[in-house]
């Protein structure tokens, strides 16, 4: 709307301009840069941001800063192990600092669209991190520090109590935990030094059983990074057509591990990044996470080999470290959890999306937006669920 408004005005003959722009996380580096740059006295400049502008960044020349009230959080549904992206009112101090943001260097004003009955009704705070997330990284860490009672541990801001139990049972199924609750040797101490979430971390070291370890080394660090694909809103098509070359039919995974070999085997080039809409930086950010946990896996002594091009053995071990995230196809055309068949659905970025669905996925996330969305999908065979978590899948009928 401010895009055509601007159009408009500058058609009119108006003598200032607008210049507007886009600010959030996951714009490329050379666009969210275009914010700081300097304009001449003719043009006013409007930045539209999410809350990354509220304390990471500093602005110059802005005098008006406009407050919506509404922020999206995650949020972590331990019921569901769903992360939500969820649209909720802003606090008293995140209010503040918004209205911070406007006159940094001059005088300046906050227009909040809300009512001072409403901000007085706000939160005082936005609820504490550790209220909202997923707490299996945080009790692996805590086990492996040597507090053993972390249902009695004193959190600053204590967490849900199903959160707390649904990460401990996530840490038993995946080995890292017995049935005493403890830390298990060695599994869940190696566990404990990946600086990932536990699935990753079982994964990585399962990789030299099934052979791939050298695959699966740069899947777990291209899943590390945000926004490998870069799609300029002027060029959606071109950007589609590029990124469809790596594309594979086992899914995001395998698509990702080409990627990244691609990358590597062009010599790890910026203009090949250019020219294929790839973010040049998230890929050397992704070599170097490879290379951290290379060194950890020659620690544990994780055997170095690789599938020489054969996929069963790299999906099977993904299969090992995320067979609690597993989904099936069902008849009325979605999919459903196979522990507690919640609905779900194919994010748009998948691979997999366009593609005819297959009966079994894998996936490492689930963000809700409009929908309950699975990021990262992998197909794979249902008979690998039974043979690999026989602990956690029992053979049933068909529902």
């Amino acid at each position: 709307m401010l895009v055509e408004q601007a159009r408009t005005l500058s058609r009119s003959g108006m003598k200032k301009h607008l210049r507007v722009l886009p600010m959030y996380a996951g714009l490329p580096a050379s666009e969210q840069m275009k914010v700081f740059e300097r304009i001449s006295h003719g043009v006013r400049k409007v930045v539209v941001a999410t809350n990354i502008a509220e304390t990471s960044i500093t602005i110059n020349g802005m005098s008006f800063v406009i407050d919506c009230g509404f922020v999206k959080l995650r949020a972590y549904d331990p019921k569901r192990a769903i992360e939500s992206l969820v649209v909720v009112p802003i606090s008293q101090a995140s209010a503040n600092q918004r209205a911070g943001r406007s006159g940094r260097n001059r005088s300046g004003q906050c227009y909040r669209l809300y009512t001072e009955e409403d901000f007085h009704k706000l939160s005082p705070s936005t609820v504490p991190e550790m209220q909202r997330s997923n707490l299996s990284p945080v009790i692996l860490q805590l086990k492996a520090l040597g507090i053993d009672n972390v249902l009695r541990f004193h959190f600053l801001s204590p967490p849900p109590a199903q959160s707390m139990v649904q990460a401990l049972e996530l840490l038993y199924a995946l080995g890292g935990l017995d049935k005493h609750c403890r830390l298990t040797d060695p599994l869940g101490v190696r566990m404990a030094e990946f600086p990932l979430n536990p699935m990753f971390a079982k994964m990585l070291l399962e990789s030299g059983n099934f052979g791939c370890s050298a695959e699966i080394l740069s899947i777990a660090a291209m899943m590390q990074i945000q926004k490998v694909l870069v799609i300029p809103p002027n060029q959606k098509s071109q950007a589609a057509r590029e990124h469809r070359k790596f594309a594979v039919q086992e899914g995001d995974h395998l698509t990702m591990l080409n990627l990244f070999e691609a990358f590597i085997k062009f010599n790890k080039s910026s203009h090949w990044c250019q020219q294929h809409f790839l973010n040049y930086k998230g890929l050397m950010r992704a070599v170097t996470v490879r290379e951290q946990l290379k060194k950890l896996l020659g620690k544990f002594k994780v055997p170095k080999n690789s599938s020489e091009g054969d996929p069963d053995p790299i999906l099977r071990c993904i299969v090992s470290g995320f067979f609690g995230n597993a989904a099936k196809l069902h008849s009325s055309g979605v999919y459903r959890t196979v522990r507690d068949g919640h609905e779900l659905h194919i994010h748009p970025t998948s691979v997999l999306y366009a593609e005819k669905p297959p009966n079994w996925v894998i996936f490492s996330e689930v963000v809700q937006t409009s929908k309950y969305y699975m990021r990262d999908v992998t197909a794979v065979e249902s008979a690998w669920l039974l043979e690999l978590a026989p602990h956690f899948y029992q053979q049933g009928t068909v529902c």
